[in-house]
């Protein structure tokens, strides 16, 4: 490959340059890696294996429920908080005022 004086080219030149390159660079990835997993395909099948054998999927993870109210304003019961976490704003106010949090066990 001979060298591109690149000083001698106009912006307009040098970046139809660049796209030309970062697109033959894309399409190098890509024809390699599908040359690279073709030989790990008839490696592992060489073997014995199949892909899911050696690769397995992932396993799903668990969803977590979500936690049941433990606390309620008596004010207004729509309003309760399970104990975790930050405590609400309504309950903050009660326990500066001198209540006690078993107060409002649900």
């Amino acid at each position: 490959m001979r060298p591109i004086n690149l000083e001698k080219l106009s912006l307009k030149d040098l970046q139809e340059l660049e796209l030309r390159v970062e697109k033959a660079i894309a399409e190098a990835k890509a024809k390699e890696r599908v040359e690279l997993k073709a030989e790990i395909e008839k490696m592992v099948a060489d073997r014995g294996f199949s892909i899911n054998d050696v690769f397995a999927p992932k396993r799903a993870v668990a969803k977590t429920r979500s936690a049941a109210a433990k606390y309620a304003n008596p004010e207004d019961p729509s309003q309760t908080w399970t104990g975790r976490g930050r405590k609400p704003n309504w309950l903050v106010a009660k326990l500066q005022d001198g209540a006690n949090i078993d107060d409002f066990l649900i």
